[in-house]
């Protein structure tokens, strides 16, 4: 059959299929903005339509935010007596920043191990860094919480740890390891540490070696190269490793209730409490809001000030 013969795609799909492979990059870009709009934005117009209603017997909890009158007026009725009531119940304030504390804290301490543990990572040879890296990411194969449930075990105070320092002669009685301050914090540190190490490993191997090679010519000392050259081109790396363990870290809910004990109050156990325990959905959508506006506008003020800068450059 020759050319000729062969049928043609008709003028309306040729057109349509031009059009799309003229506009292919607007067309990628709108999947993940639709993605956004459906998993992130809807519930969050969900949870602050229910922040801006008051307690009701009913189910749900909450009442409407569009009403109809008798005569066919709409009301709508918007209420922010929650958030007036969390600015001046102590609770919720002495939690936000019991809940900042900890998940800085965990921050940091992930950068200072994570961040050697990455470079000696990208250090290694051909033969230890697929090895190294398979333990990374080894825990993600486990349960969350049985990892969890195992450094129950490891700091109870029968536990791994306090039967070996006794037998050890290190110690005569046990010490109060689990359900302190002091177990959240390794819980949080040892389950986010991989998150923090991945994009440290993924920055540093793009690195140009190069670069410290040049520096040690010049007469530069390994640790002047350190924080002058390798710390400075790492930073994308530090910022992306702190955003993935400070965000969660900071409504972590699991953690402080299993290690903690209910002694460590942090702001993901009162959204529990409120949501299930006392049934005030609008109080806890409120707390919701405003931690998600305690961890999102210094993102974005941060974003500012970094495009801001990269444009001077």
């Amino acid at each position: 059959m020759t050319d000729a013969a062969q049928p043609q795609p008709r003028p309306l799909l040729r057109r349509v299929m031009r059009r799309l492979q003229d506009n292919w990059r607007t067309v990628v870009m709108i999947i993940p903005f639709v993605w956004l709009l459906i998993f992130f934005l809807t519930p969050f117009f969900i949870v602050a339509k229910i922040s801006l209603a008051e307690l009701a017997i009913a189910s749900p909890p909450f009442t409407s935010m569009v009403e109809w009158t008798d005569s066919g007026i709409v009301t709508i009725r918007l209420v922010f007596d929650n958030f007036l009531y969390i600015l001046e119940d102590s609770l919720y304030y002495n939690t936000y920043l019991n809940s900042l504390k900890i998940s800085i804290t965990s921050t940091i301490l992930c950068l200072l191990f994570g961040y050697p543990i990455a470079y000696a990572i990208v250090r290694s040879g051909p033969v230890a860094k697929p090895i190294l890296l398979f333990t990374i990411i080894l825990p993600f194969w486990t349960s969350f919480l049985l990892r969890v449930y195992a450094w129950m075990g490891l700091l109870a105070d029968q536990g791994t740890i306090n039967n070996a320092l006794i037998a050890m002669g290190v110690i005569d009685e046990p010490i109060r390891m689990l359900y302190t301050e002091f177990a959240v914090y390794i819980g949080i540190v040892y389950t986010y540490m991989p998150f923090m190490i991945l994009p440290l490993y993924a920055n540093m191997e793009k690195l140009d070696g190069s670069l410290n090679e040049a520096a040690a010519d010049l007469g530069s000392r390994p640790t002047n190269t350190f924080f002058k050259v390798t710390l400075p081109l790492t930073m994308p790396g530090i910022i992306a490793g702190s955003l993935l363990v400070f965000i969660p870290a900071t409504g972590e809910y699991i953690i402080p209730d299993l290690l903690g004990g209910g002694n460590v109050n942090m702001i993901g156990r009162v959204l529990f409490n409120e949501f299930s325990r006392n049934s005030d959905w609008p109080v806890a959508a409120a707390v919701a809001i405003v931690l998600l506006l305690l961890l999102v506008l210094p993102i974005m003020v941060f974003q500012h000030f970094q495009g801001k800068a990269s444009e001077g450059t």
